[in-house]
């Protein structure tokens, strides 16, 4: 059964998501309050955070930014604005999907199978992959930086790994987001951009002088760093 933990002070959609989730076989816990979900998730196995936007005490950037420094679980923010500031915002702060409200439950339902799925999946066979100063390890799911754990969200993982996977391989944003995303994610037409920004923020890389991650402009981006298997 998945388990999912919803962030939200509606008590009604808690209560309405909880008898929806149950014929998909998703086991949903509800908090209203931020803190004490955040005390939950430290303490238990969970498979995706629903996170709302507008909490009491703290928002839901706030919030996003807590789990971060501790986890990589998936994290879906449902937002009742739906401007394009919050939604960057969020992707910058390692949200992994996003979904204005109202929505259909059925696609959120969709988005938590597809994030659980993208999240679960490991490598075949699974490998250690090095390039420079970078190790990752797909059955760990972590990835290090000069031996630091650069505490990547899902999506910046997974793209990671895609990009150690395929080097010296000119990617575009289509290739990308149809290899990664699981469902059609309109609202994240600036998912790949912002994801690569982080990932080169954490990685000290630039733009102008890339190392590790190369803009193709007018295609996509590129890997060019060496990249082996660690045996």
């Amino acid at each position: 059964m998945d388990k999912v933990l919803l962030i939200d002070d509606d008590k009604k959609l808690g209560e309405l998501l909880d008898i929806y989730f149950r014929q998909f076989d998703i086991q949903l816990t509800h908090y209203e309050n931020p803190l004490k979900a955040i005390d939950f998730l430290k303490n238990h196995n969970l498979d995706v955070v629903i996170l709302d936007v507008m909490l009491p005490d703290l928002n839901g950037f706030e919030v996003c930014k807590k789990i971060r420094t501790y986890s990589d679980i998936p994290i879906i923010m449902l937002t009742a604005r739906g401007e394009t500031s919050d939604k960057v915002l969020g992707l910058e702060l390692g949200v992994d999907d996003y979904l204005p409200k109202p929505f259909e439950s059925r696609e959120l339902v969709a988005r938590i199978k597809s994030l659980i799925r993208r999240s679960k999946k490991i490598l075949q066979p699974q490998v250690k992959l090095s390039s420079l100063q970078i190790l990752l390890d797909s059955q760990s799911r972590k990835a290090l930086f000069n031996q630091q754990d650069l505490n990547l969200s899902t999506l910046e993982f997974e793209l990671l790994k895609y990009f150690m996977l395929h080097p010296n391989q000119n990617l575009s944003r289509d290739k990308i987001m149809d290899e990664l995303k699981g469902v059609d994610w309109d609202a994240y037409n600036r998912s790949i951009d912002v994801a690569i920004s982080r990932l080169r923020q954490k990685l000290g890389d630039s733009a102008k002088t890339p190392v590790y991650l190369k803009t193709i402009w007018g295609e996509g981006y590129c890997f060019i760093a060496p990249v082996e298997e660690v045996v």
